[in-house]
């Protein structure tokens, strides 16, 4: 019997990382909405189904159209149920745009017991929450630096830990609350329960960072359409968030009114023909461009899109250097940067990113996850695929807490057991002999 309760005990534990569970991640952007389905089990995520849909409803990441919006989300996630033949009812949604914010606060609290506790981790990063702030804005994500004991620094889990005084250094990352409201409105309307909202570039950072890169420093920029998003990771730890107002739309733009030629054609040439950097282009490549209101069609030099092109994404690199160099980080991203959203598939863009920003740059792409990979291989899913890795995460700390709660009261029966047996036992050996 003794040996029973123990197993009941390990059961617990193993039959939370045995069970799958189906994760949704709804990347709600300017140009596009891509819904990502994962299975998530002890062996880690299963790409099952996409879904991927233009998106007219939003402007820089925020709705604008809340009718359109929602047909977009509709037909992703209709398309992604279809492929992954499972009913989906929960999301996880990314939500981005020019709203966001970031600040660092800090934290402090008396550790009771002198072993510091999961208990004065959550109170601790409830204390750094404790910041002004403007009534039209929430707190979106708490994300800690590092944590102090005593006169230690530089703790990643303080848990165990023996000390008197817990401090902290967390980012706040915020955002307009009216924003991420209309997110989950347009979402529900579209009868699904939003489970959590994230930060996007969180999500796309997720996805394609190493934990080596994490620690040595890093900056993941994400090039969507009405905005790029930037986020810093150094020593472990996300330490400063940004938005750039310009995006891949930008471009887009610059095409249609330098060549003369409707927003539509523009974003394919931009996407078929389009190049960042201008002098990897030969003098002799022509492409075919559609003219205005019944003009007729006209060659023209490749070299000229370029010419266009290159301008803008100067602008967007220049500005995030620029912003890194304002916060004293930019000599502690000694992994250099990796570019995620669509824009960062447009040849020469690492290049051209390396000689602005000063350091290796690479093209995110998602990592360490299995089955329908090849739909979502690309930097433009980051967000997606990032979405379903936060969902598991979310589970996980779900299971381990539920499991924490329940282990110590069968533990408690088992002992009760123990020593019922051992009594029983005693009681027979004294009338035995």
């Amino acid at each position: 019997m003794v040996v029973g309760c123990t197993s009941a005990v390990r059961h617990l534990g193993e039959e939370s990382m045995e069970s799958s569970e189906i994760v949704v991640g709804l990347d709600i952007g300017t140009t596009k909405v891509a819904a990502v389905v994962g299975e998530v089990d002890r062996d880690g995520i299963t790409i099952m189904g996409v879904g991927n849909v233009p998106c007219k409803g939003l402007r820089k990441g925020v709705v604008a159209n809340i009718e359109w919006t929602m047909k977009s989300i509709t037909e992703a996630v209709q398309m992604a149920q279809s492929m992954a033949a499972v009913e989906i009812r929960t999301v996880y949604a990314g939500v981005g745009g020019s709203h966001i914010r970031s600040q660092n606060s800090d934290g402090v609290v008396a550790v009771a017991g002198g072993e510091v506790t999961a208990a004065d981790v959550d109170r601790v990063l409830e204390g750094a929450r404790a910041v002004a702030m403007d009534a039209d804005r929430q707190i979106l994500h708490v994300l800690p630096r590092e944590f102090l004991v005593d006169n230690q620094d530089g703790i990643r889990d303080p848990v165990g830990m023996s000390g008197v005084r817990l401090g902290t250094k967390v980012n706040l990352t915020t955002a307009a609350t009216t924003c991420v409201q209309n997110v989950v409105r347009c979402t529900e309307r579209c009868g699904l329960t939003v489970a959590d909202v994230v930060l996007a570039p969180l999500a796309s950072a997720e996805a394609v960072l190493s934990e080596d890169e994490k620690e040595i420093g890093v900056a993941v920029i994400d090039i969507g359409g009405g905005t790029t998003d930037m986020l810093l990771y150094v020593d472990g730890g996300v330490a400063y968030t940004s938005v750039i107002p310009a995006g891949g739309n930008n471009v887009t733009s610059d095409i249609s009114m330098g060549l003369r030629t409707p927003m539509a054609e523009a974003e394919r040439l931009k996407r078929n023909a389009g190049c960042a950097l201008g002098r990897m282009v030969s003098d002799e490549e022509e492409i075919e461009v559609p003219g205005v209101g019944g003009h007729t069609a006209r060659k023209v030099a490749r070299r000229v899109l370029s010419d266009i092109i290159e301008p803008r994404i100067e602008e967007i690199f220049a500005f995030a250097r620029h912003r890194m160099e304002q916060v004293g980080l930019l000599e502690q991203i000694a992994a250099g940067a990796v570019l995620t959203g669509g824009a960062a598939l447009m040849e020469g863009m690492p290049e051209f990113a390396e000689e602005i920003l000063g350091m290796p740059v690479r093209i995110g792409f998602p990592i360490g996850i299995s089955g329908l990979t090849q739909m979502v291989q690309g930097p433009q899913f980051a967000t997606g695929v990032g979405l379903v890795r936060h969902g598991a995460a979310m589970l996980r700390e779900a299971q381990d807490r539920e499991y924490s709660r329940v282990a110590p009261r069968v533990e408690q029966e088992e002992a009760v057991i123990v020593k019922r047996e051992g009594n029983r036992i005693w009681q027979w050996l004294r009338e035995a002999f």
